[in-house]
């Protein structure tokens, strides 16, 4: 069972890709701060602290600890969430600011997680959790 949102979307480009999603009315996609390109009226932008899924607890020691986390690995404390407030299909595109691939990953498929390097994390689905992971050895955090 899915806990996030589906959304829509299809990627441009080759050296320097951007993906396009496609939102339905309420639906969310929560991006890292710098990574927003363009976006359709009805968007409604929202910083917030975290990544909104409340996977660490939705108290306010949760958000702490996944707050403390992210300072750690030296990725942002906060994100940005993207809702579709009208009607219809809206838009939304994001890029990285440096060349690479966008690979799609479906987490229902790698078994729930993915662990990537620290910059790798692009855009999500409302309600998928971005945390860190530690290696063996010690400082060595991966976002």
């Amino acid at each position: 069972m899915r806990s996030n949102h589906e959304i829509d979307y299809r990627i441009f480009g080759e050296e320097m890709q951007c993906v396009e999603i496609e939102l339905d009315p309420q639906e969310t996609v929560v991006a890292e701060a710098g990574a927003f390109m363009y976006k359709d009226a009805p968007i409604q932008m929202q910083t917030i602290f975290g990544d909104g899924s409340n996977s660490g607890g939705g108290g306010l020691m949760g958000k702490l600890l996944s707050a403390g986390k992210r300072v750690l690995t030296g990725e942002s404390l906060f994100m940005t969430s993207f809702t579709h407030q009208g009607g219809g299909k809206a838009r939304v595109a994001f890029a990285s600011p440096y060349p690479g691939k966008i690979i799609p990953m479906d987490l229902l498929q790698l078994g729930g997680k993915l662990i990537c390097q620290k910059d790798a994390f692009l855009c999500a689905a409302k309600g998928v959790s971005i945390g860190i992971s530690f290696q063996k050895k010690l400082g060595t955090g991966l976002f």
